[in-house]
């Protein structure tokens, strides 16, 4: 692992405390999902909560509009495509990171003539709130009138959620399957130190598990992991109540059930992106790194069909942004880039959105509507709802 500075180093001791404070007031042992939770969310400590570097270079991770601001500007294109359909609307981006995807969808929705009335941002970092105003306040000045943070969901939106790595940051729970049935992974403390420890399965756990196993058609063999995030349900039905005309789009890695649960993944999927270096331990510096899982897209059909939602498309990124128009968009900037300096990050940048084995294949994206009829420019070219 790299090296990190004092002061991260002392904020991740005072996370660590606040961790060993939870497990000792749980009787011993947390649940994982409950550790995840913390480690990423408690206010002022985890590590969306608190104000240490997150994207880009400096941080830990970078995300598809870090990447490239060709991701916003295809993207700004569906998003006109449903504002022009249903007459009017405003766009929620929830989770907005650094708030370069903000400025990119602005902009372009501006040049297309497509601008909303509103851009409501829903983050639940304070400090990452500050760092979307700071940059679009820097790139945007005069389109900043237009933006309102929220911190709940709104009621009786119109228009279009966008939500890119969102899924990925819930709290996950993780079985692990034994011969007498399956346990949860849970983090405890060995002589002050965080460890693994095992749990009673809940009966809900046990219920997930065996819808998991019927969809698949065979059951898990002892020794397999299986992980899931609980709150996804209850994510996707807060959205429903919001949404009531329009159409959600969410961007993450991850795949269909049967992708998902593959034979080879018996480990799962949890990750974890400390200064660019991804690796496996959540137990490794709590609330100094990033904690992901992969998404259960299968899940999330079924959860947005619960509430009502319709599933408007599902495929890989690169398909979607190509249906977008990302080709044309491409050449666009490429032909204004400022010099061969630009046109190497745009083609760089065009790569890495692109490809298989970056972020075009093992990034997915579903689109969940209300009251929104005909079909979505992204999902024009391949369209894989029938594997979910």
């Amino acid at each position: 692992m790299p090296p990190l500075p004092p002061e991260v180093l002392a904020h991740g001791e005072q996370v660590l405390k606040h961790l060993q404070g939870r497990i000792e007031a749980a009787g011993g042992a947390l649940d994982f999902a409950d550790f995840m939770r913390e480690a990423l969310y408690a206010p002022g400590l985890g590590y969306y909560a608190a104000g240490l570097p997150k994207f880009g270079a400096a941080g830990d991770f970078v995300t598809a509009p870090e990447v490239s601001p060709l991701f916003g500007r295809a993207l700004a294109r569906q998003v006109a495509e449903v504002l022009e359909r249903l007459g009017a609307g405003d766009v929620l981006e929830f989770g907005a990171g650094s708030g370069r995807l903000a400025v990119e969808l602005l902009l372009e929705l501006e040049r297309l003539g497509c601008l909303p009335a509103r851009y409501l941002i829903l983050d639940l970092s304070a400090s990452l709130r500050t760092v979307q105003r700071e940059r679009l306040e820097a790139s945007a000045p005069h389109l900043l009138e237009r933006v309102e943070w929220l911190e709940a969901w709104p009621e009786d939106f119109t228009g279009v959620i966008v939500g890119n790595e969102v899924l990925d940051a819930l709290p996950v729970r993780i079985l692990e399957v034994g011969g007498e049935g399956p346990v949860r992974l849970g983090v405890t403390l060995e002589e002050g130190r965080l460890a693994w420890t095992r749990l009673p399965a809940l009966d809900a756990d046990r219920a997930v598990l065996a819808e998991i196993e019927a969809s698949r058609g065979e059951s898990f063999p002892p020794g397999y992991r299986v992980e899931f995030h609980p709150e996804l349900p209850g994510w996707v039905a807060g959205l429903a109540h919001t949404l009531r005309q329009g159409v959600a789009l969410l961007f993450d890695y991850g795949g269909s059930r049967s992708e998902l649960y593959a034979r080879e993944r018996w480990m799962g999927t949890l990750r974890c992106h400390l200064r660019h270096h991804a690796h496996d331990d959540p137990l490794l510096h709590p609330g100094l790194q990033d904690i992901t899982a992969w998404v259960d897209f299968s899940r999330v059909a079924a959860a947005a069909q619960d509430a009502g939602l319709a599933v408007l498309g599902y495929t890989m990124q690169a398909h979607f942004l190509l249906g977008c128009g990302l080709a044309e968009v491409y050449e666009q900037a490429f032909a204004k880039a400022g010099g061969e300096a630009e046109q190497l990050r745009l083609a760089q940048g065009f790569k890495t959105l692109m490809m298989p084995g970056e972020m075009g294949e093992r990034f997915k994206v579903i689109a969940l509507g209300q009251g929104v009829d005909g079909p979505l420019a992204g999902f024009t070219l391949r369209d894989f709802r029938d594997r979910l």
